[in-house]
């Protein structure tokens, strides 16, 4: 049985989802199809590679991921297949990749050619499909199209460092669910510049000096009993996918609010480290 996983932006109002869905089953109707999110920010390639980059290692080896993100084929704007730890992804070569081809070098990497055949404005749907089900059925990287050496970096997704090794200069990449925000720093470049020195973590005027590994180590349970004080305290922490993210504890959007909107953070906006 094959495993497809489905990442895009086209949201669940219209047909896009079931349409592409249908034709997987049309063509394997064994297919197992995994819904890892379609609710992306239209054309995010930096969110898109986020939530990919944390996902995708909880499948087992062999699974294929179509990405439907950016995904309108032009000059600038190719479709090709990487073969990346393991797993198949089908997608633009926008950028998307970069996040987790940082860490892991691809095992091969072929640009779609299937379009002197097909030509559509729905190419996840009519091409990505296609090369999904090519793909479960056996078949050969290198009969899809031919193999190239490179795919298009996006530099916005790597954080910068300073030339002598005190600062960290990253970026909003992501806000979650509870309004949480995402940097691009993670913790292994965390601790390979900063050496165990002190810190300061900068988000617009405010700072922290001290980063969490839960999000309720803000708590001192010895001598607070009434804990609902701390509710909307903010803070910083190394998330589970071990990026560095400023938070507001027990976050409710209604209500309290998340990180985003009560300190003012939005995508793109810088999040520096200074270590001395």
């Amino acid at each position: 049985m094959s495993l497809i996983t489905l990442t895009t932006d086209f949201g669940t109002k219209d047909h896009f989802v079931g349409a592409v869905k249908g034709a997987i089953y049309s063509e394997l109707p064994d297919a197992k199809i995994v819904d890892i999110t379609h609710e992306i920010t239209p054309f995010s390639i930096t969110e898109t590679a986020y939530i990919l980059k944390n996902s995708y290692k909880s499948f087992p080896d062999k699974s294929i991921h179509i990405v439907g993100v950016d995904s309108e084929l032009s000059p600038e704007n190719k479709h090709i297949v990487i073969l990346l730890d393991n797993h198949y992804f089908i997608c633009p070569d926008n950028g998307l990749i970069s996040m987790i081809a940082s860490e892991i070098n691809p095992t091969q990497i072929v640009e779609i050619n299937i379009h002197d055949r097909v030509e559509s404005s729905f190419p996840v749907l009519d091409v990505f499909v296609q090369v999904a089900c090519f793909i479960a059925r056996g078949g050969s990287l290198g009969v899809i199209g031919k193999e190239i050496k490179s795919y298009k970096q996006m530099t916005e997704i790597q954080p910068k460092i300073n030339s002598n090794e005190t600062q960290i200069n990253g970026s909003v990449i992501y806000i979650d669910n509870y309004g949480n925000v995402i940097s691009n720093i993670s913790k292994k470049l965390f601790s390979e510049i900063g050496k165990g020195r002190d810190f300061k973590v900068i988000a617009r005027r405010y700072s922290f000096d001290k980063i969490n590994k839960k999000y309720n180590d803000i708590i001192n349970y010895k001598i607070d009993e009434d804990r609902k004080h701390y509710d909307g305290n903010r803070l910083a922490i190394f998330n589970s996918a071990e990026f560095l993210e400023i938070a507001i504890y027990r976050s409710n959007l209604d209500t309290v609010g998340g990180a985003s909107s009560l300190l003012g953070l939005n995508y793109r906006d810088t999040i520096t480290v200074e270590f001395y």
